[in-house]
């Protein structure tokens, strides 16, 4: 079973996920592997560094962030020969971990699955939840961004309604690292097809 888990900025879906680890659960972070596949996949590199050039390689050899971002941010060509370069790589790689993954369920840990539709790939959706404020300020102390750049990024994700209309299940994250963990333990048990008193 293929489970999609999914959150807005600062929902705190990354500590759901390694909740799950703890419990046994093979976890990939879609996010994590977009963002480093341009360092990490050599074909990837050499595709970027035939469509951008070399200018967007810092003295580490590595792709720099905050220049290919403006870069992407001012031309939407570049965006989108970017999306074309590492989207693919991505699916592979998360296919692979599908393939390789013996755990008894599988979760790929997503931020945007209402935002691209892709909601019937996954068997099921759990969807990590809080309320608006508690985004704001975990996000802008986790990236050390401010609240509007924060309020910018969640004005261009989904609404909680959204999300919510796509959930099999909801974890809500409002409280305690603790109760977090609790939920995601009551949650574990559903997929695995427990039956459990609420």
């Amino acid at each position: 079973m293929i489970v999609g888990l999914t959150g807005g900025i600062g929902s705190g879906k990354s500590v759901a996920g390694d909740f799950f680890i703890e419990l046994g659960i093979d976890v990939i972070d879609a996010d994590h592997v977009s963002k480093n596949i341009l360092d990490d996949n050599e074909s990837a590199k050499k595709l970027f560094l035939e469509n951008f050039g070399e200018k967007f390689i810092d003295k580490n050899n590595n792709v720099d962030r905050a220049l290919l971002r403006d870069e992407i941010f001012k031309n939407e060509d570049k965006k989108e020969a970017l999306e074309s370069i590492i989207h693919p790589l991505v699916r592979e790689e998360i296919f692979n971990f599908i393939e390789n993954s013996n755990s008894v369920y599988k979760i790929i840990m997503v931020p945007l699955i209402y935002e691209t539709n892709s909601q019937d790939f996954y068997d099921k959706i759990v969807v990590v939840d809080c309320k608006e404020e508690n985004q704001i300020m975990r996000a802008s102390e986790r990236d050390n961004k401010t609240k509007n750049d924060i309020i910018n990024i969640m004005k261009n994700q989904a609404s909680s309604d959204e999300r919510m209309s796509i959930a099999d299940e909801v974890i809500k994250n409002d409280s305690s690292l603790d109760d977090l963990k609790k939920q995601v333990i009551k949650v574990h048990q559903k997929l695995l097809g427990i039956n459990i008193d609420d």
